[in-house]
């Protein structure tokens, strides 16, 4: 009996973290189509507010996925920041680095010849 229980609560558990990742794939699908206006016209740090939203929401259904999917959420103190610890430093500075070299390749493409100037 105890072990049909435990199997109905990880149901239950995947069938919630499932809901969570729908609900937010949603969110985005609607935000992509119609677009609104403030979030296209209004810049944060160098980027689109919609683009920002994008990027923290994928990150909001990676940890979804990974604490839950790949069993996360069991596991010790230590081992989960040992896992999320390099992703905390290694996603933003990717990021960081992308963002950087795509404006620098799209002002090059518009501009012609640009100059670093340190």
């Amino acid at each position: 009996m105890a072990h049909d229980s435990a199997h109905t609560s990880n149901t239950k558990r995947i069938w919630v973290v499932f809901g969570i990742l729908t609900v937010v794939t949603l969110v985005e699908v609607v935000l992509g189509i119609i677009r609104p206006r403030w979030t296209v016209e209004t810049y944060f740090v160098g980027m689109k507010i919609l683009n920002w939203i994008f990027i923290i929401l994928t990150i909001l259904k990676a940890y979804y996925i990974v604490y839950a999917f790949m069993h996360l959420e069991g596991e010790s103190g230590a081992f989960r920041w040992s896992i999320l610890t390099p992703i905390l430093i290694l996603v933003p500075y990717l990021l960081f680095i992308l963002l950087l070299e795509g404006d620098y390749i799209h002002d090059v493409f518009r501009y012609g010849i640009m100059k670093w100037d340190f």
